[in-house]
Formats: structure tokens, sequence, C-alpha cells
């Protein structure tokens, strides 16, 4: 990560243009293809080396197949595993994009992780060519991190920086703002457990990403009423605001298109992209009308977000109702998903008698805990009781400003509605977005139009 724009060379542009990408601050030409390569790519004339005097300055380095990384850290077990760390994740970077990881096997970036950044820079490890930067900086196979006092945070970090310095050499760029810092922020995210790293991971709680707080960046901007909008991000520019705001949110966006099982498969082929200069253009062409869903599932998400947020089961099937029958309609709600499409479109201006009933878990520790539609009142979620049955109707035409899910209609056993325009029903017990695998059974809704009363009455 870092407060500014991961620069290419012009060098390297020209060249990337004719068919050849310059790689690093000593001169090496490479031909490819689109995700593609031929002969396989070697770094043979690495910018930063050990030399007597680097190594009589305390510098050590740490070798691996894919990143040497010099320090001025003393040996721990936390710093001396981050070569591994790196030659674990390089492979799943490979397969997130489509790439041959054989051919790459020579693939190799070199790395600083600093404490004394003046010590780097008095030994040239640290170039004058590389811009001021807080925490971390890439240029194609050269990155630097800043030492951080979590163990989790300085591997984020030089994750973060290898996924630029892949994204520059092997795809030939990073892409606009948006997708360069969400796919580094994305792929950086991880779990290290037991020896066994898992990139692209969503963490389940805070403890397991100390420092990194980009979903706090986005809860309290929400909180805040500063939530981005999701066009806004995709004219995001880090470079212009100091801090990490900018990856919270470039994060959250590459996060719910990787996630949400509408939009992944679609997201994942965007790397072939990188170089276009209508990047965003295709991009929205590629969801078609899926846009405008997104455009709503993304204010949910934002409203919504918590440590172990569950795509799947939150995710929202926006198909318009039907005219509700004369004789009413019953609907089956289940206890472990988010907002639930009812099928039943109900008319602006006409009264509605929503009546529930039913006996569902909505948690199994210590013991189950078993719930009707008012809720149970020994805890809440958000001012409501937990479980408590919520409704939201969905405009024919959805406008502009906040969806309706984000103020919804509480209903418990029983209420009446008026909406005050026509809309698809939506229905859900009040529970956490990272809390519904633990639910199970299903609530009945019986809706019905109530007669209106006579013409002045």
């Amino acid at each position: 990560m870092t407060n500014r724009v991961h620069h290419v060379p012009a060098s390297a542009t020209r060249a990337a243009e004719s068919g050849c990408v310059v790689f690093g601050f000593v001169p090496f030409v490479v031909c490819f293809s689109v995700l593609g390569f031929c002969p396989p790519l070697v770094a043979d004339e690495p910018a930063l080396r050990m030399t007597p005097e680097v190594a009589e300055a305390g510098i050590r380095r740490i070798s691996g197949k894919h990143l040497s990384l010099f320090t001025d850290l003393p040996p721990t077990p936390a710093v001396d595993e981050l070569a591994e760390v790196f030659d674990r994740a390089f492979p799943q970077w490979c397969k997130y994009f489509g790439v041959n990881a054989v051919r790459l096997r020579d693939w190799h970036a070199t790395g600083c992780l600093m404490r004394d950044k003046a010590l780097f820079k008095q030994l040239k490890l640290l170039p004058d060519i590389v811009p001021p930067f807080d925490n971390g900086f890439s240029f194609n196979f050269d990155l630097w991190v800043v030492d951080q006092s979590s163990d989790y945070y300085r591997r984020h970090l030089l994750l973060h920086e290898g996924v630029h310095s892949f994204m520059n050499t092997v795809l030939g760029s990073c892409g606009p703002a948006w997708y360069r810092e969400g796919m580094a922020e994305l792929l950086g995210t991880h779990l290290w457990r037991d020896g066994e790293l898992k990139v692209g991971y969503f963490p389940a709680s805070r403890e397991e990403t100390p420092m990194w707080g980009r979903i706090k960046i986005v809860r309290d901007a929400f909180a805040a009423r500063r939530a981005k909008r999701f066009p806004d991000v995709l004219v995001y520019d880090p470079a212009a605001e100091p801090g990490t705001e900018p990856y919270g949110w470039c994060w959250a966006a590459a996060a719910l298109l990787d996630g949400h099982p509408r939009y992944q498969a679609r997201f994942r082929t965007l790397g072939k992209w990188v170089r276009q200069p209508d990047f965003n253009d295709r991009f929205r062409r590629l969801l078609g009308a899926d846009w405008d869903c997104l455009l709503e599932e993304w204010q949910v998400f934002v409203a919504d977000l918590e440590y172990g947020y569950d795509f799947q089961r939150t995710a929202i099937d926006f198909a318009r109702g039907k005219p509700l029958e004369p004789t009413g309609a019953q609907i089956a709600v289940r206890a472990d998903r988010g907002w639930q499409n009812s099928g039943v479109m109900l008319e602006a201006g006409i009264e509605y008698d929503i009546v529930a009933e039913g006996r569902y878990q909505v948690a199994n520790q210590p013991h189950i805990w078993w719930c009707e539609p008012n809720g149970v009142s020994i805890r809440y979620y958000r001012g409501k009781p937990l479980g408590l049955l919520l409704a939201a109707i969905r405009p024919e035409e959805p406008a502009s400003g906040p969806c309706p899910f984000l103020a919804p209609t509480a209903v418990g056993l029983k209420a009446t509605l008026r909406p005050k325009q026509s809309g698809t029903l939506f229905l859900r017990i009040n529970d956490s977005a990272a809390e519904l695998a633990d639910n199970s059974g299903t609530l009945t809704v019986k809706v019905r139009a109530l007669p209106s009363g006579p013409v002045g009455q």
C-alpha cells in the first residue's frame, strides 16, 4: 500500500505498446502476448543487490523462489517466513488471473523490509527515483515495505506490493486506480495458519487482521453519512487523498465483486483489460442489466458490512413481483438468508395486512436460541430485537437515492403497510450479515389487501 500511484516508467509504457515491457530499474525486455509469455520470464538483473557495504551495515537477505527480501530487522519467525509466504501467494495470483505458473517459474521480485528507511537510502537500496511513501511502494520487480508492529499487517503490505509487481510485470499494467488498489488489497488480505496461506480471504474477525482496518473504514464512513457511491469508487484516485481510507473503499468494491455469486465470474475476467484506457466502460458493459442491481447491492453491502460477511446468503433476487391475488399470498421466509423476494407486487395507496407466524433458530451457541417473528428481547441488533421480521418495498423504478433496504419496516407478528410507490415486497429477519449461517428454519408470512373504505371516509 502507498499513498501514491504505482508508476511504470515511460519506457515501459512505450515498450508495452509495441509488445514488449522494460522491467525494473535495470533494463530487461521480454516479449509477451496477453496473459502469455515467450520465453519464460527471468529477472536476472535485480536492481537491489547484496554488496559488502550492505552486509556490513547489518542488512540481511531472506531468500525464496519468487522473492529476495533485504531487511534490517533481526531474525524472528514472523519475519523469516515472509519469503515463504510470498512464494505461497504467487501460484494463487497466477491462478486468479489465469496465468500459467509453470511459464513463470523463474519470476522473481526483490524487496526491502525497512525499519530504518534512512539507512536503506544511504545504501542506495531505496533509490532517489522512488517517490515518498508511507507504508509501501512497488516498481515493477522491486518493492519496498516499511516495518509494522503487527505481523499480519506486515505480511499484508508485502503481499499488497507483490500484487502490484505481479500485475505490472505479468499483465502489463494494474488498470485504473480502483482496480489496481482493489486487487492489491483483495489478494493481499489473507489467512496464514499452520504454514498454509489463503489469499483473497474475507476476514472472519478483527482479531485475524490486526491493524488492517478496511472494514472499520467503510463502517465509520457509513455511520458518518459519507459513504461512497459505487460510481464514485470507480473514479477514485487514492493518490489525491492521504491515509488509508481510499484503500478501504477500493478493497470493498473488489471484495463485493469477487465474493458475490452474481458478479464473481465476470469480475475475475477483468485482468485481460488492464491495459485498455476504456477499462471502466468495458466493465460496465460487461455487467449489462446487472449494473442497477450492483448499485443497490453496494448500498446494502456498505450498510451491513461486518467481519465474516456472507455473500452467498445475502445475495438479493431483484425479479419484479406479480400482482397480489385476490385471496392474498402466503410466503415462506428463511431465517438463514438476507433480503428475500416475496414474488408479490404491492400497489401504491392500498393497505395490506401482514401477519407472520413460526418458530425458528437465530443462534446455536452456547445453545439453540429459538425465536418468533417479534424477535428475542435478550439481544438487539441495530436497535431492534434479534430475529424480528422486517419488510421493505422496492419500487418498480428504483430511485437514485438510498435504497429501501436501508430503512426497513418492522413487521413482527403483524403490521399494516400502505406503500407510497408500487413495488415488490421483500422480507427478512433482523440479523447480522455475518451470522446467518447458524440460523435455521422458516416463518410463514401471509399478505392480503385490506378493503378500501367508502369514498371520502
